[in-house]
């Protein structure tokens, strides 16, 4: 298995608050990497490093190496705008345009400079299908993003970030607030777009980390507590505080 990422000894402050200690572990490519943890286990810093998100907070200090396809993204000069294409980022909660599901779709796109109309066409419909939005879209695509339920509008962000063309798709509690049948939808989605793309999950759901990751890491107050094969880390936790935060003893 080939590694789309490696982190090295990475550690991060807020101010003297140390929120992340020397974290190491690799992400292969075209996997499904869970991410889990309590509240303040440092998940969400942890995936705002790879987007380079983190850079927009004050005071924040980041040491150690993140690399992605062997580009050293702390410390080289990255050009943020491609980072971001590259890997591209889901929220937990949807924030479509105040736009149509086409023109939510076809506005990265259109900014990239594609303007031929078929194009845009086959990019929106690519993507919807992609997010398992097509059959309910397809005849809607000029209905505002605003109209759709908090279920679609999740997918319909999926589905722009897809239109970008991302190597590496970040979610940070996608299906948080959404119902059970809009959850499986997304985790549908999520399992065959591994064949194209390396995702990472982070998840307070052990049960959906445990259904549709191949790989999974525990984070505890900044600590990667553990991290290997899903079944293994489910089934065998080599630690004691992950046997007991996925069995609910604490969370």
């Amino acid at each position: 298995m080939k590694a789309k990422i490696t982190v090295k000894d990475l550690e991060v402050f807020f101010d003297k608050n140390q929120v992340l200690r020397g974290i190491n572990l690799s992400i292969n490519k075209n996997m499904i990497t869970g991410i889990m943890g309590p509240a303040g286990s440092g998940k969400s810093t942890f995936i705002s490093i790879l987007n380079k998100m983190l850079e927009f907070e004050d005071n924040v200090t980041i040491k150690g190496n993140v690399y992605i396809d062997g580009v050293d993204i702390i410390n080289s000069d990255v050009d943020q705008v491609e980072l971001r294409r590259k890997v591209g980022t889901v929220f937990a909660v949807p924030i479509p345009l105040p736009r149509s599901v086409f023109e939510n779709i076809a506005y990265g796109p259109r900014l990239k400079g594609i303007k031929d109309r078929d194009e845009l066409f086959t990019i929106v419909k690519e993507s919807l299908e992609k997010a398992f939005l097509w059959d309910e879209m397809k005849d809607r695509l000029n209905t505002s993003a605003l109209k759709l339920s908090g279920g679609q509008q999740q997918r319909l962000c999926l589905a722009r970030t897809l239109a970008l063309k991302p190597e590496i798709i970040l979610l940070d509690e996608p299906c948080s607030g959404l119902d059970p049948i809009s959850t499986a939808k997304i985790e549908d989605a999520l399992s065959d777009l591994k064949k194209e793309y390396t995702i990472i999950l982070v998840s307070n759901n052990t049960k959906q980390i445990a259904r549709i990751t191949d790989y999974s890491a525990f984070f505890y107050m900044g600590n990667l507590i553990e991290y290997g094969p899903t079944e293994k880390v489910f089934t065998y936790p080599a630690n004691k505080k992950t046997e007991d935060y996925i069995s609910g003893k604490f969370g």
